[in-house]
């Protein structure tokens, strides 16, 4: 039986490093901030991969962020997902040339088919994130692009279908209701996933605790889950998640961190 995969996203914005609650940011700190409370070389033992989003609500710089990217990976040895903003294979590459070894898509995904075989075809299916963003509107969910404020007409269970067919690695589902509220991931956003679904699916938006984790990952099919709330895992909150998840039985990767 495959692993799950506990993931660590971190949202930046313009230099810094933010809390993001229902997709409204809240400025935490810069990379300064983020070295003193998050040692990447230490949190790696208690994650199995970092996501690092670039969620700018003004004009994106590429090049701060991949900076932001190189100085993160350089102290982190598990996999590094990038993306945020990426347009064409030229964004996707500056990123996967920056320590990423992935890159996530979500515009693009719906925009350009086209763009992303190129992605795919340079780097490999095993490179591609393809990120999907959920809001609850009455019964029926419905995608948001461009940080939450475009609405996509595409139906999301007959999109999910059709991403079979892209040639990429991996789905992150993320629910806008949900995001940042530490109270839980909405599970019901699975129903939207038909049970031969053939891609590694990440489900985030709403985890606080360790048990909030369990739960999704008792789903059997959640391959991943993410968390990006910077508060509730500062200092050692990652290794203990960690640390209760598989004392609660989950089938996560156990090693020894290193003594120092």
């Amino acid at each position: 039986m495959l692993k799950k995969r506990l993931i660590f996203t971190l949202l930046y914005d313009s230099g810094n490093f933010m809390l993001s609650r229902n997709f409204n940011l809240q400025r935490v700190g810069d990379v300064n901030w983020l070295a003193e409370n998050y040692n990447f070389s230490s949190i790696a033992f208690s994650i199995d991969e970092l996501i690092i989003l670039d969620v700018s609500r003004e004009k994106r710089e590429m090049s701060e962020f991949i900076e932001a990217v190189k100085q993160i990976t350089k102290e982190c040895f598990v996999p590094v997902s990038a993306g945020g903003g990426v347009k064409n294979l030229s964004d996707a590459t500056m990123l996967l040339k920056s320590g990423a070894d992935k890159v996530v898509l979500n515009s693009l995904v719906f925009e350009d088919s086209k763009e992303v075989s190129k992605i795919s075809q340079k780097f490999g299916a095993q490179s591609i994130v393809a990120s999907i963003d959920l809001k609850k509107e009455g019964k029926k969910y419905q995608i948001y692009t461009s940080n939450g404020e475009k609405k996509i007409d595409n139906d999301p269970k007959e999109f999910l279908k059709m991403l079979k067919n892209f040639n990429i690695g991996e789905v992150f589902l993320n629910s806008i209701d949900k995001d940042g509220t530490a109270q839980g991931l909405d599970l019901g956003i699975l129903d939207l996933v038909d049970d031969n679904f053939n891609l590694p699916l990440i489900l985030g938006g709403g985890a606080g605790h360790h048990n909030h984790l369990f739960d999704a990952f008792s789903e059997e099919k959640v391959d991943a889950v993410s968390t990006a709330h910077l508060f509730n895992f500062v200092g050692d909150g990652l290794e203990k998640c960690r640390v209760g998840l598989i004392s609660k039985g989950m089938n996560l990767a156990k090693w020894d961190k290193p003594e120092i």
